[in-house]
This record gives structure tokens, C-alpha cells and sequence, in this order.
């Protein structure tokens, strides 16, 4: 492994180091097909970037809260990515059962003959090798399922594969990290159904805890400039971009009051910017990206919020939705 300065590859400043693998390690055993791809247009959070360095350079459980759209569990990855260390996402949704994560019985034939063997779920395969194991939407997981990763979280995170009579010491680069929406309370907005409330015996076993908030609007302009190449090769695109950025920022605020039941987050954003090249018209991608999904008794404050920004009547016709395109 090399030492790298946090400062010279995550783009903000900061003292700090870490360790990082080298391409083709032989510690890696042929699980590099597992490293993320970096996205060189990604932007970091700094606070949020150094809570997740701390869990791979000192091994510390990371739970990564935040708003949909942030941009969490890409956080964690692109992470990886710059450190060259391999990552398994795992969704979790009601379907998720301790089996998948464990591991379970099955019929393979051996030597022309059906035999009953053991395969390990992701879990253990991730615990027996220098892997990042992220467990996306963490407070959508089954409460019963998420008890397996109990003793996991402890500190030496030992884990008991009790289908096998094995107790499995994890690996020395064996790193654990989740995200979710809801902090573990449960939903209080409505906009994250289907997520549970986290049992706070496991919560408190998370020794690092990082918010993502939206990043600052000239950083997510860059971001969405970045991600969208039809934009930035525009005359106008970084004035669009921030434009766009400025309109996401006025529907997080009426939001937050109580004007909007939706939000845009920033993969929203990008989603208008790259409609805009398939329309060509940037009324009529902010209407099919983001307007459609609005309760239409709103559209009138989102077409107040466009006029604000781009000095241009939404619905010109008068009509609270407008045609299509």
C-alpha cells in the first residue's frame, strides 16, 4: 500500500494522510474488478469525505446520512475509487433476508452426483478479504435481517457463521459503511416510505456518524457541468448550470417550508441538464424532469421559482402544466 495526501487527490485542504492500494496489489487476489471507476467530475464534501476516510485508514464503522440525491452512497464510492480499494454495495429493501447476507444450502452436482453445500452470502465473502461492504438505504432493511450485522459492528467484528460452527475473524482491510435517509427515526416527511426505525442499540455501534448536506451552489454547478458534457460545451453553460442550481436551491427552501412536497436533489439537476439536449428547450425539460412529479396545485410556486431565475413565464399559455415539449 502507499501513503497519499488527502489534500492533493480529494481537492480540498486538509493535512491529513492515508493509506491507499496499489494497482494490482497482490493483497487485492484478484478482486479489482471490485474498485469503483473514478468519476474525475466528482466533488467532495470535505467533512463528509474525512468522516469516510477516517473509517478506511482507522477501520471505524461509518454511517452516512443525508437527503436523497446527495450523492451518499457515490460519496463512499468514489472514496474507494481514489484509494483503489475494492466495494460491495448492497441495497437493502424488504426483500433482503438473512440467507442473502449469510448464505444458504445448496444442490450442486459433484462427481455426477447431487450434493448439499454451503454458499457463503456477501457477508462473510466480504469479511474474509480486504473489501468496503456499504449497506445502502440501511433504515429500508428488515429489522429482524439487520440483527446479523450486530456483532459485526463491534470492534473487533468477529462474526459467527453459525450454519458452518465458524467464527470468522475479519480481515485486516475488512471495512463496514452504510447510508440512509431518515437517521434511523423513522419517516417524519413522507418522502421516505418503506423505511424503518433503527434500533438504537445498533445505532449507537456506528462510530462515526457524517451528514451530507447539497453541496454549495457554485460547487454542484461545477458538478452538474461536469457530469453533463452537452451542457458544458454550450456558450451559456455555466451560466445554465448555475441558473439550474439556483432554481434547485429555491425548491429545497420551499420544502423545507412547507410550499413544496418534492425536492429536487442534485441527480435531478443533472437529469434536466441532459434533458435539455434531448428537448432542446430548457422550459420544456424542467417541466418533463421535474414539474410532472409535482402535486399540480404546486406548479404555480414552481413556475414563480422559474420566473425568479431565468426572467421567463413557465406556463406562457397561462395553463398550470403547459404541453410537453
Amino acid at each position: 500500500m502507499r501513503l497519499i495526501e488527502v489534500g492533493e487527490v480529494f481537492g480540498f485542504s486538509s493535512p491529513m494522510k492515508v493509506q491507499a492500494f496499489e494497482p494490482g496489489d497482490p493483497e487485492l487476489d484478484g478482486l479489482d474488478g471490485l474498485v469503483p471507476t473514478v468519476d474525475p467530475a466528482y466533488r467532495f464534501d470535505p467533512e463528509a469525505t474525512v468522516a469516510i476516510l477516517a473509517g478506511f485508514e482507522h477501520n471505524r464503522r461509518v454511517l452516512v446520512t443525508g437527503a436523497h440525491g446527495t450523492g451518499k452512497s457515490t460519496h463512499v464510492e468514489q472514496v474507494a475509487a481514489r484509494l483503489g480499494w475494492p466495494c460491495v454495495r448492497i441495497n437493502l429493501d424488504g426483500h433482503v433476508t438473512r440467507m442473502d447476507l449469510v448464505g444458504r444450502d445448496t444442490v450442486v452436482v459433484r462427481d455426477g452426483r447431487q450434493v448439499t453445500e454451503f454458499a457463503e452470502g456477501l457477508l462473510p465473502f466480504a469479511i474474509r478479504r480486504p473489501v468496503a461492504l456499504v449497506f445502502d438505504e440501511l433504515d429500508a432493511g428488515r429489522p429482524d435481517v439487520m440483527f446479523v450485522i450486530q456483532r459485526v459492528l463491534e470492534r473487533d467484528g468477529r462474526f459467527t457463521l453459525l450454519d458452518q460452527n465458524e467464527v470468522i475473524e475479519p480481515n485486516a482491510r475488512f471495512r463496514l459503511l452504510a447510508t440512509t435517509n431518515t437517521l434511523g427515526l423513522g419517516d417524519l416527511t413522507g418522502l421516505y416510505r418503506g423505511t424503518n426505525v433503527l434500533n438504537q442499540a445498533q445505532l449507537d455501534r456506528w462510530s462515526v456518524v457524517a451528514n451530507l448536506d447539497y453541496l454549495p451552489p457554485e460547487t454542484e454547478a461545477a458538478m452538474v457541468l461536469g457530469q453533463v458534457p452537452t451542457l458544458a460545451e454550450r456558450a451559456d453553460g455555466s451560466a445554465l448550470a448555475a441558473s439550474m442550481v439556483a432554481v434547485a436551491a429555491m425548491t429545497r427552501t420551499g420544502f423545507a417550508a412547507g410550499d413544496l412536497s418534492t425536492v429536487m436533489s442534485p441527480r435531478t439537476v443533472v437529469n434536466w441538464a441532459e434533458n435539455v439536449a434531448v428537448f432542446g428547450s430548457v422550459e420544456a425539460a424542467f417541466r418533463l424532469t421535474f414539474v410532472n412529479r409535482c402535486d399540480p396545485g404546486e406548479w404555480p410556486v414552481v413556475g414563480e421559482y422559474y420566473q425568479r431565475v431565468f426572467d421567463a413565464e413557465l406556463f406562457p399559455d397561462g395553463a398550470a402544466g403547459g404541453d410537453d415539449a
